[in-house]
């Protein structure tokens, strides 16, 4: 039976036999509703999930309550490893607390890595931890990126920066959504939208 993550993992990096039947051994599909949480804020993230179909997304609460999307998963030809690996990856590697609540948005079906297992893949297989470290560097950079922009771009420049890098999301989830993904109202992206139309 094929797997995607070991698919994906083939596309980045040199895997053996060995090294993909070790991964396959520890890694299985599982299925979650729509509205389901998958891992909550506060609790520790033992597992990381790889997306096959559906879609979901990882939000926080910041100091003054409002909830903000950090990150849309989905997998499409477009999709990155910010899309594709559903996971607070502060918690699933320090075992500390996560930030991050991740909800479905739709049935979703993907693979779940257990940290254990991984850790065993790790210590067993130096392709595997080939193969792991540019996941990581990979994630490393898109959340570098993401901080960044909240952090230094007003909100307009975040709908421009959004419209260059990832449009798509426009077509495929909610302007609530949306607007949250770009840390302002509803209200405030409809008029960003009309300002910079005309």
């Amino acid at each position: 039976m094929q797997n995607p993550f070991t698919d994906y993992l083939r596309s980045i990096a040199h895997l053996d036999a060995e090294s993909i039947s070790m991964i396959e051994e520890r890694t299985r599909e599982v299925f979650f509703p729509k509205g389901h949480i998958i891992s909550a804020a506060g609790t520790v993230s033992r597992n990381a999930y790889f997306l096959i179909e559906g879609e979901a997304r990882s939000f926080y609460t910041n100091f003054s309550g409002k909830t903000i999307t950090w990150t849309f998963h989905f997998n499409r030809p477009v999709s990155n490893i910010k899309n594709l690996l559903i996971v607070d990856y502060k918690s699933f590697l320090n075992g500390q607390p996560a930030s991050l609540t991740n909800e479905t948005l739709s049935d979703i079906r993907a693979i779940q890595i257990r940290k254990s297992d991984l850790d065993y893949t790790l210590e067993h297989s130096l392709l595997c931890e080939r193969a792991m470290r540019k996941v990581s560097d990979q994630s490393f950079i898109v959340a570098y990126d993401r901080a960044f922009t909240l952090l230094t771009m007003s909100a307009t420049e975040r709908y421009q920066k959004m419209l260059q890098e990832e449009p798509h999301l426009l077509e495929m989830f909610s302007n609530q959504y949306i607007a949250s993904y770009l840390g302002i109202t509803p209200q405030s992206m409809s008029r960003i939208r009309r300002n910079y139309i005309s």
